[in-house]
């Protein structure tokens, strides 16, 4: 019996419908790099909210992005709408595509207007602990067709920034009290990166949040994302809350340090990149600096020769 990609004409469009958010349109690459190392011939559109089309800029294996508009969707005229995002928005988009083969994930509201139900990832992958959110989006390409095979880091395209010397990001925000640290406590650990790992700590925030508790550094406050790709790109290091940046920095294979506070480090821990996972039962704010200090030090040895400068 054919699978799903192997009735797909030579060239064929697929539109992968992913709209946001910062850490989803991350991890959404290696699932994509599966579908294009396994059909390099596909043609392959990413739909994406234009907040988060920076994530995919650059990437070989995306021929193009498309706004979510129905219009922009029904004009590509995809032969396969691979909808990995499940909302109405997402559900209207792939219902644009009257004529070809529309995916999605069976657990999914709306599920007649698939003609291709994924099952759950475990189904797929003959598991029944947790996934990772990579694991979930890749599961659908084996689902289709891509052969079972190791799923690859995420990836993000952009040239490092220059700077006067090597330099450590942290990025103290959250999108919720409960998943942020508090900003003594990355003020403490930006001392220590400073005095005992000679790197220059370098603060990153979104678009109206404010990094005036970090003014003595270099902050870097709601920058379009292609700059902050690019800030990530030529760090050494990353530190910070479980949010969108942590996702980028473990795409570009950085030692990455991520405190965890409400969510679920099993789905949302970093992708294949050296790290270190910090979280407590009693919330985020329980977690020492002392702790964040140790996971830093074993990183810095691991990696020290590699990727971070010897302490001054």
């Amino acid at each position: 019996m054919s699978t799903v990609l192997q009735r797909l004409p030579p060239g064929a469009r697929v539109a992968v419908i992913r709209l946001r958010s910062l850490g989803d349109c991350v991890l959404t690459t290696p699932a994509i790099s599966l579908l294009k190392q396994f059909r390099p011939d596909l043609q392959i559109a990413v739909v994406v909210e234009d907040a988060f089309a920076a994530v995919f800029s650059g990437n070989p294996d995306i021929d193009r992005t498309l706004a979510p508009k129905a219009s922009v969707v029904s004009r590509f005229r995809p032969h396969l709408a691979l909808n990995l995002h499940g909302g109405s928005t997402s559900v209207w988009l792939t219902f644009m595509v009257p004529t070809g083969l529309r995916a999605g994930f069976e657990h999914f509201r709306f599920t007649p207007i698939y003609n291709i139900r994924i099952p759950r990832a475990q189904t797929i992958l003959k598991i029944e602990r947790t996934v990772h959110t990579a694991e979930h989006l890749a599961s659908a390409m084996f689902f289709l067709g891509v052969p079972r095979c190791e799923i690859p880091r995420a990836v993000l395209y952009a040239n490092p920034k220059p700077r006067p010397r090597p330099y450590a990001v942290l990025h103290p925000m959250a999108s919720a009290p409960d998943k942020t640290w508090t900003f003594s406590n990355f003020l403490a650990v930006a001392e220590h990166i400073q005095r005992n790992l000679g790197l220059e700590p370098v603060f990153i925030a979104g678009r109206g949040e404010s990094l005036v508790a970090f003014d003595r550094y270099t902050c870097v406050s709601g920058a379009p994302l292609e700059e902050l790709k690019s800030w990530l790109a030529g760090a050494a290091l990353f530190v910070g809350n479980d949010s969108g940046p942590a996702h980028m920095a473990a795409a570009f294979g950085l030692p990455v340090v991520v405190l965890f506070g409400a969510s679920d480090p099993a789905i949302w821990h970093p992708w294949r990149t050296p790290s270190a996972v910090m979280t407590s039962h009693n919330g985020i704010n329980s977690i020492q600096v002392a702790q964040v200090v140790e996971a830093l030090e074993k990183l810095t040895l691991q990696h020290s020769t590699a990727q971070l400068p010897q302490p001054q």
